[in-house]
């Protein structure tokens, strides 16, 4: 028995439960086979003895690292004006906090440098990895296989080779840029624009097309949408804005967009402060819309009409879809019986200031 106000260990529960240390091990782990009598018996010592494993102890016992890994690929003073991975993060952190599991994230600016990333948390420092950032024939998911490091994919996976896709936790973001366009419409505009996000990034691809599909049903109603390359960043959607009013300089304003469907609100955030500095009135000479509800979008000026998509729910979801792949992993589900790939709720339109009725 442990002395009076020393910390009991686990030797204590083997004696007290008549057991060998391994059994102790396997009965909390659950790993091994150990009768049920015997389970709840050192179970019952546990919880008297008041003794839980260290996570040191956890790991080293069930070869198991007790957290999952994220590399993201930028620069880490941009990191900190992305809208969608602060509450993306703290969602993730949110789901492995009351399962015992950390985060291990590491910010790269080169591939080398995120293939080494890989390679690190491959070496024991995770047991999974979520993939963000999706690209377009994505070369990670191979890379991770390669490293044995199981993986899920945070949204829609877009590849022209053969390669087997990833288990995923995806978010239907055309229903939300399809919500946008027919906004626009309703409100009588016929000139519309897309900023885009990269072209490299699935969800960047996505957004365009969905754009594209949106203003095609509207058949003959609506003229040819322009298209304004962005690549999500701030800077982007600040030069899509200057070309905007180099468009409406050279067509005058019965010829130029009447609004702007942008691929994030980091951008449309940018953009608006360009408008507002050249003295252009949104949504009076021009409206604008966004994606990803960021936080500020609800208090700029005027306040951004943009797309929610719950980026915390979202890392909650990514994190406890990997946790239950890595159980089934382990051989602790019945077979036939792995986790799907579920998907979260449609991102939706938020209507705010930034639109409004064409001018006329």
């Amino acid at each position: 028995m442990a002395h009076r106000g020393a910390r009991a260990t686990i030797a204590d529960v083997a004696r007290e439960a008549g057991v060998s240390k391994g059994t102790v091990s396997m009965a909390l782990t659950g790993r091994g086979r150990v009768a049920a009598g015997t389970r709840e018996k050192v179970l019952e010592v546990a919880q008297r003895l008041d003794w839980v494993p260290s996570a040191r102890a956890r790991s080293l016992s069930t070869d198991r690292a007790d957290a999952l890994g994220l590399v993201l690929a930028r620069e880490p003073e941009h990191l900190g004006a992305d809208p969608f991975f602060a509450p993306f993060i703290a969602g993730v952190e949110a789901a492995l906090s009351p399962r015992g599991q950390a985060l291990v994230l590491h910010v790269v600016t080169t591939p080398a440098e995120e293939r080494e990333a890989y390679r690190r948390l491959a070496a024991g420092r995770v047991d999974g990895a979520l993939l963000t950032d999706l690209r377009v024939d994505d070369e990670r998911p191979a890379l991770l296989a390669d490293l044995g490091l199981t993986a899920l994919a945070v949204g829609h996976q877009r590849s022209t080779t053969s390669s087997a896709p990833l288990p995923q936790v995806a978010l239907d973001d055309r229903a939300g840029v399809r919500s946008a366009v027919d906004h626009l419409v309703a409100l009588g505009h016929r000139r519309l624009a897309h900023v885009t996000g990269s072209q490299q990034l699935v969800h960047g691809v996505d957004r365009l097309e969905a754009f594209r599909d949106a203003v095609a049903a509207h058949g003959d109603a609506l003229d040819t949408p322009t298209v304004l390359d962005g690549d999500f960043s701030a800077a982007s959607g600040a030069a899509a804005a200057h070309r905007w009013l180099a468009a409406r300089a050279a067509l005058g304003a019965a010829g130029a967009p009447t609004a702007l469907v942008v691929a994030n609100d980091l951008m449309a955030t940018a953009a608006l402060g360009v408008l507002a500095a050249a003295g252009v009135r949104v949504p009076q000479e021009v409206s604008v819309t966004g994606f990803d509800d960021a936080p500020l979008a609800a208090h700029l000026s005027p306040p951004l009409t943009t797309v929610r998509s719950d980026a915390a729910a979202w890392g909650r979801a990514a994190a406890d879809a990997l946790l239950d792949l890595l159980e089934d992993d382990d051989g602790r589900r019945a077979a036939g019986d792995r986790p799907g790939s579920p998907d979260l709720p449609a991102a939706r339109l938020v209507v705010r200031g930034s639109t409004g009725a064409p001018p006329t």
